[in-house]
Parts: C-alpha cells; sequence; structure tokens
C-alpha cells in the first residue's frame, strides 16, 4: 500500500511539473498593444499566430491591438488598461521609467541577435555622403518615440554639430512606420531616411531596389528588440506563465511553427538593466527621458 502511494504521489509530481509551472490565473483575458513599425497587414500577419499559441498554453485569452502612433502606447497603455505590450526599446525604456512596467521577453532575430540598430540612409544618386551634405534636404523621421527612427538620427546630428535639425534640414516629417520611411527615399519623397535595420531587411529581401538604390551611412548602437513587457500590478503567476510560454516556444514543434511566421528563432529573457544603453543614446540625443514630450510636433 505505501509503495502505491508514493508511486501516486510520483505520478502528481509529474504531472505537476510538465505542467511547466503554468497555474491558473485569476485573470481571463488580457489585451497587449503593439507599435506601428510596420504596415498593419503585415503585424497582424505576424502576431497573431503568437496570440494564439500564448492564448494556448497560458489558458487566458490574449488579444492583440496594433496602435496607430508609437507615442500612443504610453499613453493607451494606461487608458486602455493593457496588460502588456511589444515595446520598441525607447517606448519599452519609457515604459519601465515611466509605468513601472515589467519586461519578461524578447525575440532572437534570425540572424542570431537579440537587438537591433538604426540606419541613416540616402539614394545612391543622390551626393550626399555624410552629415554635411544633408544640410538644407528633406528628411524621413519615423516618430518621436523611437530609437532607430529618431533618437539615432538626432544624436547623429548633434555629434556632427547639428543642434538644431529643424533648422538645419529644409524640410522634415514623420512617415509613422520604418518601412514607409525606407518608401520614401525610395520614391524620392525625401532625401535623407531613418529606420531600424531589421525592417531594412525585411524590405530589402522583397525589394530589389533597396539594394541597388540606397546606401547607409551611418548605424546605431545595438539596442534591445522589441519585448514583451507587462503592466505593474499584473497577476505574477500569470507573468510567469507568458515569459515560460515565450523561452519554451523553440522547444516544441507547434512553437517553432510559431517562431517561423514571427520571424525569430526563439525568444530570450528581457530585463530592466537591457534598457540602459537606451537612456545612454537619448542623452546623446539631447534627451530627458523623464519630461521628454514623445509626441510628433
Amino acid at each position: 500500500m505505501k509503495s502505491v502511494v508514493l508511486m501516486l504521489l510520483a505520478v502528481i509530481l509529474i504531472l505537476s511539473f510538465s505542467a511547466g509551472a503554468y497555474a491558473e490565473s485569476p485573470q481571463k483575458e488580457i489585451l497587449i498593444g503593439l507599435i506601428p513599425e510596420m504596415n498593419v497587414f503585415k503585424q497582424q500577419e505576424r502576431f497573431r499566430p503568437l496570440a494564439e499559441y500564448l492564448t494556448k498554453k497560458t489558458g487566458v485569452k490574449v488579444n492583440i491591438t496594433i496602435l496607430s502612433r508609437y507615442g500612443n502606447i504610453i499613453e493607451r497603455f494606461t487608458s486602455e488598461k493593457m496588460d502588456g505590450a511589444f515595446f520598441g526599446s525607447f517606448t519599452g525604456a519609457l515604459a519601465v521609467e515611466k509605468l513601472g512596467a515589467e519586461p519578461l521577453a524578447r525575440p532572437v532575430n534570425l540572424d542570431g541577435s537579440s537587438t537591433y540598430h538604426g540606419y541613416l540612409f540616402v539614394r545612391k544618386d543622390s551626393g550626399i555622403r555624410d552629415a554635411s551634405g544633408m544640410k538644407g534636404k528633406k528628411m524621413a523621421f519615423v516618430e518621436r518615440a523611437t530609437t532607430a527612427g529618431y533618437i539615432f538620427p538626432v544624436a547623429y546630428l548633434r555629434q556632427h554639430g547639428v543642434r538644431d535639425y529643424k533648422t538645419f534640414f529644409k524640410e522634415f516629417y514623420f512617415t509613422g512606420s520604418h518601412d514607409a520611411s525606407i518608401y520614401a527615399v525610395l520614391e524620392r519623397k525625401a532625401d535623407v531616411g531613418a529606420a531600424k535595420h531589421s525592417i531594412y531587411d525585411r524590405v530589402r529581401k522583397t525589394d530589389p531596389r533597396v539594394d541597388k538604390e540606397l546606401v547607409v551611412l551611418s548605424e546605431s548602437a545595438k539596442v534591445p528588440s522589441n519585448g514583451l513587457c507587462v503592466r505593474k500590478g499584473l497577476d505574477k503567476g500569470l507573468q510567469q506563465n507568458l515569459k515560460n510560454a515565450l523561452l519554451n516556444l523553440d522547444k516544441e514543434p507547434e512553437g517553432k511553427q510559431v517562431l517561423e511566421k514571427f520571424g525569430a528563432l526563439k525568444f530570450i529573457e528581457n530585463t530592466r538593466e537591457d534598457y540602459r544603453i537606451v537612456s545612454k543614446l537619448a542623452h546623446e540625443a539631447g534627451l530627458d527621458m523623464k519630461t521628454y514630450n514623445y509626441r510628433n510636433e
């Protein structure tokens, strides 16, 4: 009898362990925000399988919403009671600084990196070869709340003696997404563009004009890939369930299929420390993270 009881206890322990600590959450539904780094339809195509997988693994319905503007994610995170978001590096740094958000995990790119960097690029036939050649030209930023699409190019200009880009450029505007910035330069709607390298590489795979007609003049330091951060106060068990599900994606066939559609090799842990480089870059751009107005003008 004793041996039977011990066997039953062992089975219970094994079953509990195999569940991967996916404890039942008191919350049955969550809302995850996405920044508009690329075309909305491509975003949906990329994130929907991941949301469905997380729903299945955690037992909590995971809903996603794509925001129209980068900066909106900080305001709407609170006003729309979001439970988490795949923040960009700068919006992630802002969320940690201003909202006390908790980083969970971020993807490892297909090239094996878990970071990205910004590109400053022009047309090869533009005659622009450095910062001085940009004077009096038209600049396509992405959003004031992006590292690659705004913070980096502003820091680059300051390092080359340009204190006020508003008077340096003949004209500048915000495209709203990284791929739109790339196409703005391709289609001669802007002379200079800024974008994150991972989106640049995605576009160049489908549009041969990128390699043929554009040249990258400068690239930024590496910053964390867009990672999932959750709101302060979210149930700890649910936080751990989401984190476990993401970190174990590459360990099973279904998860690998999700990763293939997402365009990543796996997910790794994301921490507050990872955002320090973003704060440093913001400082180089002359910005104070605590008071910075990230809304486009």
